[in-house]
């Protein structure tokens, strides 16, 4: 076999990408023009985001970022205001408060997440086989659906958890009910909408079973409303886990929560305004990130907004 002419593989340049590697580049390429895409349209939004995947990070590496042990107590500093030890200062038996808020994003993050997934995965599934099957089973889980609408969330959280007991997985499977019943709206008009299209239509005409149509053809377009649900719900869940957790039904202690770091700060004889303001401002900074961020993937998705910022 004859070696090639040196000018056609110059030296200085590298070889050539071909394969596996151009697609991996192209996907790379094509998802980070995405995010300049959208930091670009929605400058709050991608603010708001990048404040989000700080707060994840901070959950996920708790251990690494938290300066002491968040249940050690030191009875030497009991009820002590913010100072260069302790930066959020610490609870009535001496535990350091920035520790607390630390670990208890990772308690409230979990939650939060794993009853979103759950409730909005459960909620979408139905509603896209409601939607798309119709009849006496559409009509059957719409009155499902509006009795659980019928409820408070935070009043059915509440109930669910009482009932069943208090822990982590209790508080999760309380708040993926009361979110079950958004997924199901949503999916099921899209589902109502997609049915009648003429691909659809194709696909029956050809023998398509309905589980086929619904995976294949109907479920991939509703992968932008369940992200956009899953998102502005994440804070809703960690406000309904953070008012339960107040309430004495959620996740019991020693474990740190915001909620319960907040009904801490009530048995003390002498109000402490570090032990209310730095868990209540971590409350309101991470659902105030998650809400403008899902606000921003909605203006995104939704064609009927894109190119009105």
């Amino acid at each position: 076999m004859t070696k090639p002419p040196g000018d056609l593989f110059p030296a200085h340049l590298p070889p050539p990408v071909t394969g596996a590697g151009l697609a991996v580049q192209r996907t790379g390429g094509t998802v980070w023009h995405g995010v300049r895409t959208f930091a670009r349209r929605n400058p709050l939004s991608a603010f708001w985001g990048g404040v989000a995947m700080l707060i994840l990070c901070v959950a996920l590496f708790a251990p690494l970022i938290a300066p002491h042990d968040p249940l050690k107590a030191n009875f030497r500093r009991m009820a002590k205001a913010p100072d260069s030890t302790s930066y959020f200062g610490t609870d009535q038996i001496g535990r350091d408060n920035l520790s607390r808020v630390i670990y208890g994003s990772r308690a409230s993050l979990i939650v939060a997440l794993a009853a979103v997934v759950l409730g909005t995965t459960t909620g979408s599934l139905w509603g896209l086989a409601s939607g798309y099957m119709g009849g006496s089973f559409d009509t059957a889980s719409q009155r499902v659906i509006e009795f659980l609408q019928a409820f408070p969330d935070l009043i059915l959280a509440m109930a669910i958890s009482m009932a069943l007991g208090s822990g982590q997985g209790t508080v999760i499977v309380a708040i993926a009910i009361t979110r079950i019943p958004f997924g199901g709206r949503i999916v099921r008009a899209v589902a109502l909408s997609l049915k009648e299209m003429a691909y659809v239509e194709a696909a029956r005409a050809i023998g398509a079973s309905p589980w086929r149509i619904m995976a294949r053809h109907i479920l991939p377009q509703c992968v932008a409303p369940y992200i956009i649900l899953a998102t502005t719900h994440l804070g809703v869940a960690i406000i309904i886990e953070a008012s339960l957790g107040f309430l004495g039904v959620g996740i019991p202690p020693p474990i740190p929560t915001w909620g319960n770091m907040l009904a801490g700060s009530l048995t003390s004889l002498v109000p402490h305004w570090w032990l209310v303001c730095f868990p209540g401002l971590a409350i309101t900074v991470t659902v105030l990130a998650f809400n403008l961020f899902g606000d921003g993937l909605r203006d995104t998705f939704d064609p009927r907004l894109r190119g009105t910022r």
